[in-house]
């Protein structure tokens, strides 16, 4: 029987199947099912900066609300007993779900700036969490900021977070970076344990009826592999980092070229979202299956074999397959004929 564990951010995992951040986490039985199911740990959905801030300030503006009237003005101050402020809700279904489960619980922070609010990465750490993984989303609008200007925040946030910690500490990216081998190497530096290939944007659309601006969610496919497949592949070997593909995994197949290109794991959103904990029974059969036909012992013998420094072509990876694509689909059509007068 083929050998499928797997290590991720210093955890020992049964498998390399993961669940991702998503709205499955919200819910304790939502949880329970995907355990039962196989995965073999779970990142909780994201607790926003903005959720954070926008909490604390609306906190601050009641507790100070009125305070320069009179003194009597104390009895404004709201039952803070009472007083539900939303992320320390996320700081109980941690708790809960890690007391509940016997998998390795994630927690997932989402933010872009160093501040205040990254002392909620301690928080999640004292919830009980096995690990953090911070999801840098930004979306560049000015003009004004340059590409190192936004690489240097990055960095500092990820050193801030890491400083207020001791758990592991993943870091999910974009793959929107001019040099990205080394924005991963200074992260490393930084202190990410591991990093997570790659975030998916959700497009905006135009309605051309109401003329508004809708937010455009579109589950992933397989198809989708292919750019965190590339970008594992040329990282694996390079940065002292443990890798986890996200973004199109969907099928037994998927996975086995994840870790062929140097994932540890893969975490699954859209596939279990569309299909259920169900799926993952036969994703793990399959992938099983495949190993045992091929005589692949362990996760661990083929993780890295088709990466960028174990291929004997590496160029595959990189620009010279770029022109070797285009040659081969122009072959494809002969040149027309020569007309004569």
């Amino acid at each position: 029987m083929a050998e499928l564990k797997t290590t991720y951010l210093g955890l020992e995992l049964k498998n390399p199947i993961v669940a991702s951040a998503s709205p499955l986490s919200k819910k304790l039985e939502n949880v329970k099912k995907l355990e039962e199911a196989g995965v073999s740990a779970i990142v909780m959905y994201s607790l926003f900066e903005e959720q954070i801030t926008h909490e604390s300030n609306a906190l601050d503006y009641f507790l100070n609300r009125g305070t320069e009237t009179y003194a009597e003005a104390l009895s404004y101050f709201p039952e803070l007993e009472n007083y539900n402020v939303g992320p320390d809700s996320y700081l109980e279904l941690v708790n809960k779900i890690k007391s509940s489960v016997k998998i390795p619980v994630i927690g997932s922070l989402n933010g872009i700036s160093s501040g205040g609010w990254i002392e909620y990465a301690k928080k999640i750490q004292e919830a009980g969490a096995d690990a953090l993984e911070l999801n840098i989303y930004y979306i560049p609008t000015e003009t004004t900021i340059d590409g190192k200007e936004l690489e240097d925040a990055q960095v500092e946030l990820v050193r801030d977070v890491k400083s207020s910690i001791t758990i592991p500490l993943a870091v999910k990216l974009s793959p929107y970076y001019t040099a990205l081998p080394n924005f991963a190497k200074r992260l490393t530096k930084a202190g990410a344990d591991g990093l997570v290939l790659f975030n998916r944007f959700y497009q905006a659309d135009i309605d051309i009826e109401t003329l508004e601006v809708n937010p455009n969610l579109v589950l992933s496919d397989s198809q989708d592999l292919l750019l965190p497949l590339r970008w594992t592949a040329i990282l694996y070997g390079r940065v002292h980092a443990d890798l986890a593909l996200t973004s199109g995994v969907h099928t037994p197949t998927d996975i086995l070229k994840a870790m062929m290109a140097g994932a540890n794991i893969v975490e699954l959103a859209s596939e279990l979202l569309a299909k259920g904990p169900e799926r993952v029974p036969e994703l793990l059969a399959g992938l099983e299956a495949w190993m045992t036909e091929y005589e692949y012992k362990s996760i661990e013998q083929m993780r890295g074999s088709m990466s960028h420094k174990a291929v004997a072509e590496p160029a595959a990876f990189e620009r010279a397959n770029y022109m070797k694509i285009l040659q081969t689909y122009d072959s494809r059509f002969k040149a027309d004929p020569v007309i004569r007068r």
